[in-house]
C-alpha cells in the first residue's frame, strides 16, 4: 500500500509541476531560501517560528510527518485538543468519500399526488429533497432559476399545463435543525450560517445588489430571486469617494425581515452581497411555483411545507414524475474545500446520517463518521465534533487526530478526489493569495479554517526533494491580528517548500 502510495504521490507532483507557473522556480521570494540539511535543524527553526512573542498568550498545535518514511519533522501540542474551525471539512469530505462514494450523487425526487386529466394534474405537486446542496447559480452558469425552468420544461414535456393542488416540499429526509449546535447567533444572517435543509436552494440565501442611482444620492436594492417571502429595506447611505463602501446585513431571527445597511461610495461599482433565509424548504417552493407560473403552468393551490400537511404523504399512493440527479459528490467537496462553503459541509454530514440510519441527523452522521474514523486507526478519544463544517466552537480535535486523517487518506484509494478538492497555494480557493510567487505555491493543497482567535491551516505539501509530507498548523487563542498566524503558517509552508535531506 505504502509503494502503491509513493507511486501516486509521483504522479500528482508531476501533474501540480506541470500546471503551475512554469517560473515559479525563478521567482524571488519574500524570505530568503533556507536549505536544511538535518531533521533537528529544521525542529530547532520550527521552536524559533512558533515561540513568536506575539503568541505567547496563544497555543499552537502543530505535527509536520512524512508520508514517505513516517518521521516527524515538528510536533508541539500534537495531543492537545484545539477548534479547527473549517479545517473540521477534512473530516466531513473524508467520511462522505469513503461512506458515500466519490460517484454518490444528490437526488431530488418530482412526484405528483392524483391524476393528469388532459392538460391538468389534479393534485398536488411534490417535491421530495434527499440534501442535493447543488440545486444553485453556482452549478448552472450563473442562473439560479435554471434547473428550476428545467423541471418547468419537463412537466410540459409530460402534457401538464395546469395544477390544481399545491406545490408541496417534502424536507422529511431531515430533521428540522437547520442551524448547528453551538453557532452565533449574530452570525445567522450571513451566507456562511445558512441553514441545512433536505430542500436547498440558492444556497438558501437571498442574492442583494446594492447601487447608487443617478442622482448620485440614493442608493438602490435588487433583490434575487424576485420574491415576496423576504422583506428587504434599504438603509444603505451614499457617500463621497474619498469614505468607504462598508454593506451589512441583518435578518431578524426566526424571520425573513432583512435590513441592508452601511455606506456606498458615490461612484461605487454594484455591491454585491447575501443573505440567509429562515425555513429554506418554503422558499424553495415559493420560488418554484412562480418559476412555473412563469412557464404558464397554471397552479390553483399553494406552496406548502410537509410539516403543514394533516398527515405525512404516503407514497404508495403517488407516482414519481422524474428525479434530478447532482454532480458527483468527488466534484462537490472541490465547492466544500476549496471555497470553504458551510452548508455544502453540513448538507454531507446530514447526508450521511440519512444513508446510515435512514435520517437526516448531524448525530447520526458523526456516529457513522466515528466509526470510520476508527477503522482508519485514528484514536478518538476525546474528539468532539458537533457539525460538519467547523462554524461551531465546540468542536474539538487534536492535531494528531488531523495527521491520521490526513496519513489514511493519503495512502487510500480516495486520495486524488480529496487532494483534488484542496485549495492550491497561490492558486485557488481560500488559498489563491497566499505563497504567491513563492516555491511554495502549487506545492501545498490544504485546508483553511478561520473563527475569530481562531486559525489553522492542515493538508500536504511537497519539499524541495518532492518528499511528499501531511501537517498540521492550528493557533487558538491569540489576540493579535489574523494575518500575522497566516505569516507564521506560510513561512512554515515555505521552510517545507526548501527543505532539502542530505
Amino acid at each position: 500500500m505504502v509503494v502503491k502510495a509513493f507511486a501516486l504521490y509521483i504522479v500528482l507532483f508531476a501533474f501540480i509541476s506541470v500546471n503551475a507557473q512554469d517560473n515559479r522556480d525563478s521567482v524571488k521570494e519574500s524570505i530568503p531560501r533556507y536549505s536544511v540539511s538535518t531533521l533537528p535543524e529544521f525542529w530547532s527553526q520550527m521552536d524559533d517560528i512558533f515561540n513568536d512573542p506575539s503568541f505567547s498568550n496563544a497555543n499552537w498545535g502543530v505535527v509536520i510527518q512524512s508520508l514517505e518514511t513516517g518521521e516527524y519533522f515538528y510536533k508541539r501540542n500534537e495531543d492537545k485538543l484545539f477548534v479547527p474551525a473549517s479545517s473540521m471539512k477534512l473530516f466531513t469530505t473524508a467520511a462522505g468519500l469513503i461512506l458515500l462514494g466519490p460517484d454518490y450523487r444528490f437526488t431530488t425526487n418530482i412526484f405528483k399526488h392524483g391524476p393528469i386529466d388532459g392538460s391538468v394534474l389534479k393534485g398536488d405537486l411534490i417535491i421530495q429533497g434527499r440534501g442535493d446542496p447543488t440545486i444553485s447559480a453556482r452549478f448552472y452558469g450563473g442562473d439560479m432559476l435554471r434547473l428550476y425552468n428545467l423541471w418547468a420544461d419537463s412537466l410540459l414535456q409530460l402534457g401538464v399545463e395546469e395544477i390544481s393542488g399545491n406545490i408541496i416540499g417534502d424536507d422529511s429526509e431531515f430533521d428540522d435543525r437547520g442551524l448547528g449546535e453551538g453557532w452565533a447567533w449574530d452570525d445567522e444572517s450571513y451566507w456562511y450560517s445558512a441553514q441545512a435543509s433536505a430542500i436547498s436552494f440558492n444556497d438558501n440565501c437571498v442574492d442583494i445588489s446594492v447601487y447608487v442611482k443617478q442622482d448620485k444620492k440614493t442608493s438602490k436594492l435588487v433583490v434575487r430571486p424576485e420574491t415576496k417571502y423576504v422583506l428587504v429595506t434599504n438603509e444603505v447611505k451614499v457617500v463621497p469617494n474619498d469614505s468607504t463602501t462598508n454593506i451589512d446585513v441583518f435578518r431578524e431571527q426566526g424571520t425573513n425581515l432583512i435590513t441592508v445597511s452601511g455606506t456606498i461610495k458615490e461612484n461605487s461599482d454594484t455591491v454585491h452581497t447575501f443573505c440567509t433565509v429562515n425555513n429554506p424548504t418554503q422558499f424553495a417552493m415559493i420560488t418554484l411555483k412562480n418559476v412555473l407560473e412563469e412557464k404558464g403552468i397554471k397552479i390553483s393551490g399553494s406552496p406548502m411545507v410537509v410539516d403543514d400537511l394533516p398527515q405525512p404523504i404516503d407514497y404508495k399512493r403517488v407516482d414519481l414524475l422524474f428525479t434530478n440527479v447532482s454532480l458527483p459528490l468527488k466534484e462537490i467537496i472541490k465547492v466544500v474545500n476549496k471555497n470553504s462553503q458551510n452548508l455544502y459541509a453540513e448538507q454531507i454530514l446530514k447526508t450521511i446520517g440519512l444513508e446510515a440510519e435512514h435520517y437526516g441527523t448531524r448525530e447520526n452522521g458523526i456516529d457513522a463518521e466515528l466509526d470510520v474514523f476508527k477503522e482508519m486507526g485514528i484514536n478518538t478519544d476525546g474528539m468532539m465534533l458537533v457539525d460538519g463544517s467547523g462554524l461551531s466552537r465546540l468542536n474539538l480535535v487534536s492535531p494528531r487526530h488531523f495527521n491520521s486523517l490526513l496519513s489514511y487518506m493519503f495512502k487510500s484509494k480516495f486520495f486524488v478526489p480529496y487532494f483534488n478538492s484542496l485549495p492550491i497555494a497561490g492558486v485557488d480557493g481560500t488559498l489563491g493569495t497566499r505563497m504567491k510567487n513563492t516555491r511554495a505555491e502549487g506545492k501545498v493543497r490544504a485546508k483553511t479554517g478561520f473563527l475569530t482567535y481562531v486559525r489553522s491551516l492542515c493538508g500536504y505539501a511537497f519539499t524541495g526533494d518532492n518528499e511528499p509530507v501531511a501537517f498540521t498548523i492550528i493557533a487558538n487563542n491569540f489576540n493579535v491580528p489574523v494575518k500575522l498566524a497566516e505569516n507564521i503558517q506560510d513561512l512554515v509552508c515555505l521552510r517545507l517548500s526548501n527543505y532539502k535531506r542530505k
